[in-house]
């Protein structure tokens, strides 16, 4: 194996010629050995960090600060990891201290080469394109960093939106195909009053499009970013015309509508938007984990249970009980949403620590967003493919649950009034009668009434209560 030996301020260092990141990635590759988990287990991080280099990359040469030869050389290497090469170059963990100073320059350094190689030089030879005179012009990790960052998490938050829609899509159509079924509602875990189970699963499809809606609000918080901030944010070592070509370019770049902050030095230091992001991250997984437990035990069972509805059959549930099939489905999203919302509170605190000018924890934050908006995009995709989609109802189950319910009575409540519900209520606890048999026997309706009060359609929606309707059934 063949090297070459680079030079940073700490001293020499050999480096191997397969590689094409330098001297300070290879330090961070020794000092940080935290998660395992490599910046090229991020694709689309890595990608926004090259679209922002070739911003800036254009930026520099239309104000005349770099040539065309090396414009030229740092674009085209950016376009190659934008099409997916060289990502293996990106070797630096995760989190890391040093505010993402590594990640900065093992992208400064892979591109360099990559622009060496195509200039016609080897890697090593800076005095031809160097990773900080050049690649890094008119830049700091402080401004670039979390540009990229920011772009990155507009196409994952898009990504996001695009399993939830998924999701919904799939209790949507549940909604339509179990509206005609009765069931009983509960509350607190215990009989309520009727409803059909297109109601339930249309409740879920209304409370994910909420969400998708808070998602895409809070999408629009990282359009605004610091690039052209340098190290504090007053520009410094840039041009006075940079920042307003780097934001131009930008949007050219990624076709996305990226916008420079009003106040360089505030962007700079004010992580508030990813907070923001990861609260509306936990407010989408503590609804989506209420809406797996609820199928969980509406699929509880099978003959012990509530076992309103059947989830498809996945796996054998059990290495001693036969014939034991376990929701392992909304189980495993679940524990995703767990995951999530424990994030969020590592985001708080990193967002939270950062001092004066800089926050130097976003690579905690930027691990931890990913992490969780990785984790839900392929959990919300495997409950609505290997679950929803194949749920289904019970409904004849369904409805002997509704007829023998106690809380049938409630529906009756407008045409017997409330004391005489109360004592049928009381009695059919008492002796296991159903509400239907005791109206019967105590004669406070006759059948062909009570038949009609207790229809599907009669029982799940607003109904005139007026005296006529009343009369109807006392007379």
């Amino acid at each position: 194996m063949s090297f070459r030996i680079e030079h940073d301020l700490i001293g020499e260092k050999r480096i191997s010629n397969d590689c094409y990141y330098g001297v300070q990635t290879a330090r961070a590759k020794e000092n940080f050995h935290i998660t395992g988990v490599t910046l090229s287990g991020f694709s689309t991080f890595i990608r926004s960090l090259a679209h922002v280099k070739k911003a800036c990359a254009l930026a520099n040469y239309e104000l005349e600060l770099l040539s065309e030869a090396k414009k030229n050389a740092i674009c085209e290497a950016c376009d190659e990891i934008i099409a997916g090469k060289y990502h293996d170059q990106f070797v630096v963990d995760m989190i890391q201290g040093g505010a993402g100073t590594s990640t900065n320059m093992n992208v400064n350094e892979v591109i360099a080469n990559i622009g060496l190689e195509i200039m016609g030089h080897k890697k090593g030879e800076y005095k031809y394109l160097h990773p900080n005179n050049d690649v890094n012009l008119s830049q700091s990790t402080n401004d670039a960093y979390p540009t990229a960052l920011r772009v990155a998490l507009f196409e994952k938050l898009g990504e996001l939106i695009e399993s939830m829609t998924i999701i919904k899509n799939s209790f949507a159509k549940k909604t339509e195909e179990f509206k005609d079924i009765i069931k009983m509602g509960r509350t607190q875990l215990q009989d309520a009053v009727p409803m059909t189970l297109g109601q339930e699963f249309k409740t879920y499809a209304v409370m994910v499009n909420e969400d998708i809606q808070r998602v895409n609000d809070a999408r629009q918080l990282v359009r605004e970013m610091n690039l052209g901030a340098t190290a504090i944010g007053t520009g410094i070592n840039s041009h006075p015309d940079y920042a307003k070509a780097a934001e131009q370019k930008l949007q050219e770049v990624t076709g996305r509508p990226f916008r420079t902050a009003g106040d360089l030095v505030e962007a700079t230091q004010d992580t508030g938007a990813y907070v923001q992001i990861s609260g509306v991250l936990k407010r989408v997984a503590t609804k989506m984990s209420k809406i797996c437990n609820d199928l969980r035990l509406l699929s509880s069972g099978p003959r012990t249970g509530i076992n309103e509805i059947n989830l498809p059959a996945m796996q054998p549930g059990s290495s001693i009980m036969p014939g034991k099939v376990n929701p392992v489905i909304p189980e495993v999203v679940n524990q995703v949403c767990f995951q999530v919302i424990g994030s969020d509170m590592t985001i708080t605190l990193a967002s939270e620590a950062g001092q004066l000018q800089l926050n130097v924890f976003e690579p905690v934050i930027a691990f931890n967003l990913f992490n969780s908006i990785n984790m839900m995009k392929n959990a919300f995709e495997t409950l609505a493919k290997m679950c929803v989609d194949g749920i289904t109802a019970n409904s004849e189950r369904c409805k002997s649950l509704v007829l023998s319910s106690i809380g049938l009575v409630t529906a009756l409540n407008p045409y017997i009034g409330y004391e005489n519900s109360t004592l049928v209520a009381k009695e059919a606890l008492e002796t296991g009668q159903s509400v239907y048999d005791i109206v019967l026997k105590k004669k406070l309706l006759g059948k062909k009434e009570l038949d009609d009060i207790i229809k599907p359609e009669n029982m799940v929606k607003p109904r005139n209560f007026g005296l006529s309707e009343k009369h109807k059934y006392n007379k």
